[in-house]
């Protein structure tokens, strides 16, 4: 298992301050993904094809707002 503390973390552009949040850390193998709010917790990890269809699906607006 990876230590994800090093990884370079980025909070999400549309974090608006209401706690509905994530950090996200890309790497070569794929994206780590975490909860702004739980954090200790330890992170997710998806394939860059998985990532990809993720963020497709949101611009898409298949997640709503």
């Amino acid at each position: 298992m990876r230590d994800t503390n090093t990884l370079p973390w980025r909070t999400s552009s549309y974090s608006g301050g209401n706690g509905a949040c994530i950090d996200v850390a890309k790497t070569t193998g794929g994206a780590h993904f975490r909860d702004t709010k739980d954090r200790p917790r330890g992170a997710a990890f998806v394939a860059p094809a998985a990532w990809g269809a993720f963020l497709d699906s949101v611009k898409a607006g298949a997640f709503g707002a």
